[in-house]
């Protein structure tokens, strides 16, 4: 799990030249006028400018040079009066007042930073890594946050290889915080368990619905209208077709030899947990997933993520080339794509996943040997 927005170190770093720049300014607008503009109001504003962005000894440090500059342009210009106590007497106040708003954030920043290694240990715990291999399927994975302080979130995936073939998840719950993770909780243990008892795609989605509305039964508030869009899908052992049942989610794309095409469903089903206002029928569809191509999966954080004017990103023409049969770089290239799309943040948390079908051993080794020519 990372997070997609640019480096907040980095601009903190160069947010620490300001209170400088504050003095630097205010001592050359003085003297460049010769003293007609009173700039005591921009030293008085460089402790505060120091405060959120320097330490104590920074911010206190920042208080000093701003009254030694403003005693040393006065005594550049004129004799010092008693009416100078007044705006030196106010600078140490306001020093003094942003020394503590300094300890205040301090305090707090460390607070946040506690709530989000718990966050994040918490989606660790809920959401573990998934295996780099299933099969004959090579596995890449990622979760990105889009808000540093919110990293609790409502996507969830996960594959496993069992007796009836490879099976495969993803979904985005409704919601955020602990009823997201009770949710996401839910559904991946009703889904690893249906996948190796239930022979068929459809009751393993089934399974999930009925997980979904009992959840839905037993809550109340926001939870009690709870859903989740998902994608399940499976390889059967001989890895002759991919099955996906798609319920109201984003469709999955194939790449293969420089296209990428979505996997869209040919008749629409609603979300887990509202499947009971259309009936109990699971629509699946079938789909070749020809040797060396790549299905990618995403929540909608990947394909709603929205650039400055307000326009969607689409993954399509950034995957329309040709890749490696390598998972790794077809998700690197859309996260690269998305982040440059909307100037390096995310509107909303996003799960994404894929999968390569690599060649059979024994299928490959007889085509390399004399006697399978």
């Amino acid at each position: 799990m990372r997070n997609g927005r640019k480096d907040p170190t980095r601009r903190r770093r160069r947010l620490r030249w300001l209170p400088a720049a504050v003095l630097v300014g205010a001592f050359v607008l003085d003297t460049s006028t010769m003293g007609d503009v009173n700039t005591f109001p921009l030293l008085a504003a460089a402790p505060g400018v120091a405060a959120p962005v320097l330490s104590l000894r920074g911010t206190i440090a920042t208080g000093v040079a701003a009254n030694l500059t403003g005693l040393a342009l006065v005594y550049v210009e004129r004799e010092p009066t008693r009416d100078d106590l007044v705006p030196f007497a106010s600078l140490i106040l306001l020093t003094v007042i942003a020394a503590v708003f300094n300890v205040i954030l301090t305090r707090d920043r460390r607070q946040l930073a506690t709530s989000r290694e718990v966050a994040a240990a918490v989606q660790r715990a809920v959401l573990p890594d998934l295996p780099r291999r299933a099969g004959r399927l090579a596995v890449a994975a990622r979760y990105e946050v889009a808000h540093e302080e919110a990293a609790i979130g409502g996507d969830l995936f996960a594959i496993q290889e069992t007796p009836h073939g490879v099976r495969m998840l993803i979904a985005d719950v409704r919601g955020k915080g602990l009823q997201a993770v009770r949710t996401v909780n839910a559904l991946l243990g009703s889904f690893h368990e249906a996948s190796n008892h239930r022979p068929d795609l459809q009751g393993v989605v089934q399974q999930l619905e009925d997980r979904m509305q009992a959840a839905i039964r037993h809550s109340s508030g926001e939870e009690a209208e709870s859903f989740a869009t998902a994608v399940i899908a499976e390889l059967p052992p001989d890895y002759s077709v991919l099955r996906i049942a798609n319920r109201g989610h984003p469709a999955p794309l194939l790449v293969h030899n420089g296209r990428a095409d979505p996997l869209e469903p040919t008749t629409p089903s609603l979300p887990l947990g509202l499947g009971v206002l259309a009936g109990d029928e699971v629509h699946v569809d079938r789909f070749a997933l020809p040797v060396g191509a790549t299905v990618v999966l995403f929540t909608d954080g990947i394909d709603e993520a929205r650039n400055a004017n307000g326009v969607f990103f689409d993954p399509v023409p950034v995957l329309s080339r040709r890749f490696p049969p390598d998972p790794d770089a077809v998700l690197e290239a859309v996260l690269g794509a998305v982040f440059q799309h909307t100037g390096g943040g995310l509107q909303d948390d996003a799960a994404l996943f894929a999968v390569t079908l690599e060649a059979d051993a024994a299928t490959a080794g007889d085509v390399a040997s004399p006697e399978g020519r």
